[in-house]
């Protein structure tokens, strides 16, 4: 068996948690590929390693001093290799950081030292073999993974030893220059680590023991999602469950490998198993939900016009006047002579009275709307298109304590259903449907019972 097994920055924030790294890796030995991200907060207050250098780019750019952040990360480093007595020679690598601190520096190779020093540190604590990402992970010239280069220089290293510790989050460009990735990239990297390497499971530690199945600021101790397929984690993710990086579950997907989401405080915690398999996904939960998530601050773009049923390329006209605005889509809920554009408000604040009169001179139309301050609350669940009347119970519950829904949208592959509020609902929203379909299942069931 082959696991790949990725560590996020709390599970690196000190030598105990590098402790703790080591114990989970050595307790199994088909931890055989290690990813790291940089090192993490300490504590709340703290700050990330990522952070500092992103603060010290930026100082830079300015010629503003930025001595004291770098001493920052100077110690952090320095109190991880004394504490766990390690040899490498990480004062030579921060000098020479330091003497190559200037405003030319590129910030993506600045930002990237965060990972290198940090799987230096425990590539050498697990007597693993250090791997750089640069010389692994390529990128084409377009951004997006050479898979093909990626493939051929991983089974290359596999010639010569067959344990490594990876710096996750960034690679190299066919030039050699290196890049890195969206923040939570090293999900990505050992996405992709697994996959060529035919991984049978890839293990992502971090802080929390699995998925929840919701906000754990909104909802008190929310229960654990044991299992979850890769449709409705991506449903979960862009609404808002940030476990997991979303970009993460297309490498694995493709192989079918699954994910365990796992805490590095709490390794005896099975944790969240992600896979897409049906027959391995059976579960006998009450629930017919598998989670909830949302997020606010987006705005309802509604355009109305007498016999709208009747035209052809209207919708198509004004989705043109978004693209033109390089405005990204949420959602397109409809009916008979209308039909609403849902977007993201941050995205559209400053063109709104541009976009809303090109829609009026492209559509025609009768009037176009714009609701703000709403809020897009997504229950999923693979169990919902086999358990009628979910919907209905939604919308009567939301109802029955006073909650206004102002848009529905639902997928055809019916494992998600999509309520838009008032952003002042909410939280509220997220509890009333927890407390009615997880806390209180007993309630579905009977509400059922009546219905036959």
């Amino acid at each position: 068996m082959i696991k790949v097994v990725k560590f996020g920055g709390s599970s690196l924030a000190d030598a105990k948690q590098f402790q703790k790294v080591k114990q989970i890796v050595q307790n199994d030995d088909a931890r055989r590929f290690v990813i790291v991200s940089a090192t993490g907060r300490i504590h709340k207050k703290d700050n990330k390693i990522t952070d500092l250098l992103y603060l010290c780019h930026a100082h830079l750019k300015y010629h503003v001093n930025c001595d004291a952040i770098f001493q920052m990360i100077e110690e952090r480093f320095l109190s991880i290799q004394k504490e766990l007595n390690l040899k490498y020679p990480i004062t030579k690598d921060l000098n020479q950081l330091k003497e190559a601190m200037n405003k030319s520096i590129p910030l993506d190779y600045l930002v990237s030292r965060g990972e290198y020093l940090t799987a230096k540190l425990m590539a050498e604590y697990l007597g693993y073999t250090f791997l750089d990402a640069k010389d692994l992970i390529y990128f084409s010239y377009d951004g997006k993974i050479d898979f093909m280069k990626t493939k051929a220089m991983m089974e290359h290293a596999l010639q010569e030893n067959d344990r490594f510790v990876i710096p996750g989050f960034y690679g190299a460009m066919p030039d050699g220059q290196v890049k890195i990735m969206a923040r939570g990239g090293s999900d990505i990297t050992g996405a992709i680590i697994a996959k060529i390497v035919h991984a049978d499971v890839y293990e992502n530690w971090t802080d929390v023991s699995g998925i929840l199945m919701g906000d754990p600021r909104i909802i008190h101790e929310p229960r654990r999602i044991d299992k979850i397929t890769y449709s409705e984690l991506r449903e979960l993710s862009y609404m808002g469950a940030n476990v997991l990086h979303e970009d993460a579950i297309f490498p694995v997907k493709e192989e079918n490998i699954p994910i365990n989401i796992r805490n590095t405080n709490e390794p005896h915690n099975p944790g969240t198993l992600i896979m897409e398999a049906e027959d391995e996904m059976q579960s006998d939960q009450v629930s017919p939900i598998t989670g909830i998530a949302g997020r606010k601050d987006f705005t309802v773009v509604a355009i109305y016009k007498n016999h709208m049923s009747n035209e052809v390329g209207i919708i198509r006209r004004a989705l043109s006047v978004f693209e033109k605005y390089q405005i990204s889509i949420e959602h397109i809920p409809s009916g008979i002579d209308s039909f609403s554009v849902v977007v993201n408000s941050a995205d559209i604040k400053d063109k709104i009275y541009e976009i809303v009169a090109e829609l009026k001179t492209e559509c025609h139309s009768d009037q176009v709307k714009v609701i703000d301050g709403i809020a897009l609350i997504a229950t999923v669940g693979r169990h919902m298109s086999s358990r009628p009347g979910i919907s209905g119970q939604l919308f009567a519950v939301l109802g029955n304590n006073d909650i206004n829904i102002r848009m529905i949208a639902q997928g055809s592959d019916e494992i998600n259903i999509i309520v838009g509020v008032e952003n002042k609902d909410f939280e509220k929203t997220i509890q009333v449907i927890y407390e009615h379909f997880v806390s209180q299942p007993h309630m579905m069931l009977s509400d059922r019972s009546d219905q036959s």
